[in-house]
């Protein structure tokens, strides 16, 4: 499928020239009466809740504003296009086709992102894609030679990149050395949520979706949860689970914070867990636990959306033998003279006695930064500008997708064969706390799962050595006639 924008080159230039302070007389051809057209016009993909916040971004932003919203649910396409004068459609295609927008933001479904970024990449629109990046990692890395090869402008939508604090952190841990050497993360999601049911009959669908569209690359299969919408997340045929949901947030800090960036992938994991307590339609696990290996320092991560105790509020506890708690949506970068405790907008460190030294705070609106991020650099046209690159994203995603490719490879839980996988002493700790309450919610370990450690290598992007066959059978999915995410070429280096 080739798709070629009629956007003008002359459009484009005019929008550079414009962000570098060049007027008309740089332009003769261009007149005042188009001035508004300075804006990036902006087309929505996706019209949920996130949709609906990313376009409210971008309108307020005064370099950009939303002409199209794109939706296979043609109330909410039209719903949310309203509120900016914008017009709706149902098939992302025509935004893509309509020489009235310059840039598209993808809020789309996960199982989506790709090949609607790919499809924009084709017709010359600059993208802005929400994370997850990818379903998995073979089509991720698609994404990231498509937008190489094209020279648009991507950003993946972890906006917490935007936020100051992260390089301050960065500094503080590694340049003035302020706790000492790093010598693991503890990465944590543990918020609670609920149960999707569990139908004996396929849900109806929506008389106003168009499912085909909504499908797209996925398979065609019947739910038999009763929500149509949002709950996708927790079936693996669209969703990536709580790992991809909120764990590619915190992947994504510790990546940038802990590694500098420096480490693309995990050189091995192994995982745990299990969708248990719950006897719904859901696919992906509720609670879940992983080890990251690197080639400097280990990263451990519990997920969870249970409640410590049935019936009462407050969120699992997974501290282990953490001197201090990390934050429940964070982690704790735990070094020789004490930890970094980090999350959305905050953070601080902490000595060995649990006092803090620093704390790290910055008032700034994370999405609408990460959204003006990207505009300037549209403008601009220098996609180094970018806080957030789509390659970088692509390894903070992998993060995720590898982690849950561990689970769906694993077996029968086998502790010994997980407390195996690490020295430190947090790692069999952590599992402790994760595994050992259980029981208050009646459930046992023959209910839960666990991996072998996986050798996954970075250059290939593919799991090597023993376990390798079943572990790579999931990193690609087949897709539907139609809606292929097509391999691209990796441009070849010159030297």
């Amino acid at each position: 499928m080739t798709r070629k924008s009629s956007v003008s080159a002359d459009r484009r230039q005019f929008l550079a020239f414009a962000a570098a302070g060049i007027g008309t007389v740089a332009m003769p051809t261009i007149s005042r009466a188009a001035s508004s057209n300075e804006q990036v016009r902006v087309a929505v993909l996706g019209a949920g809740g996130r949709g609906g916040e990313i376009a409210r971004a971008f309108d307020k932003c005064t370099q950009s504003k939303v002409v199209m919203v794109a939706d296979p649910d043609q109330k909410r396409a039209e719903k949310l296009a309203a509120s900016f004068g914008a017009e709706a459609v149902t098939d992302l295609r025509k935004a893509l086709d309509s020489p009235d927008v310059d840039a598209v933001a993808i809020t789309t479904c996960n199982h989506w992102h790709c090949l609607a970024s790919m499809w924009a990449l084709d017709a010359g629109k600059d993208v802005y894609v929400e994370k997850p990046l990818s379903h998995s990692q073979w089509e991720g890395r698609q994404v990231v030679s498509a937008a190489e090869k094209s020279g648009q402008i991507v950003q993946l939508g972890t906006q917490q990149r935007s936020d100051p604090i992260q390089m301050q952190a960065r500094q503080f841990l590694h340049e003035e050395k302020g706790l000492g050497e790093i010598q693991f993360v503890q990465a944590n999601r543990l918020g609670t949520r609920g149960a999707i049911g569990k139908r004996d009959t396929p849900l109806p669908l929506p008389k106003e979706v168009n499912y085909d569209l909504w499908l797209g690359p996925a398979a065609d299969q019947p739910l038999y949860r009763n929500n149509f919408h949002y709950d996708w997340h927790w079936d693996w045929n669209t969703g990536s689970g709580e790992m991809g949901n909120w764990g590619v947030h915190i992947l994504d800090d510790v990546r940038n914070v802990a590694y500098q960036d420096q480490v693309s992938t995990p050189r091995a994991m192994m995982a745990g867990g299990g969708r248990v307590a719950w006897d719904d339609a859901g696919q992906t696990p509720n609670h879940h636990f992983a080890l990251f290996e690197t080639e400097t320092f280990p990263t451990l991560i519990a997920l969870s959306n249970l409640p410590l105790v049935p019936g009462k509020k407050g969120h699992w506890q997974a501290k282990g033998e953490l001197g201090v708690s990390a934050p429940n949506s964070g982690y704790a970068v735990v070094c020789e003279g004490g930890h970094y405790l980090g999350q959305r907008g905050f953070g601080k460190a902490v000595d060995r006695n649990g006092k803090t030294i620093r704390s790290f705070k910055a008032n700034v609106g994370l999405v609408a930064a990460h959204v003006e991020n990207f505009v300037l650099a549209v403008q601009s046209r220098d996609g180094s500008s970018l806080n957030a690159p789509i390659e970088n994203g692509h390894h903070s995603t992998g993060w995720c997708n590898l982690a849950n490719v561990a689970f769906r490879a694993a077996g029968a839980f086998d502790r010994d064969q997980l407390t195996a996988g690490s020295e430190i002493s947090q790692w069999p700790a952590l599992i402790d706390a994760m595994v050992s309450p259980l029981s208050n919610h009646g459930v046992s370990v023959s209910e839960l799962k666990s991996s072998p450690m996986f050798t996954h290598d970075s250059e290939t992007e593919r799991f090597v050595g023993e376990n390798a066959e079943i572990a790579n059978s999931f990193l690609k999915r087949e897709y539907r006639p139609g809606y292929e995410v097509k391999p691209v070429a990796q441009a070849q280096a010159v030297g």
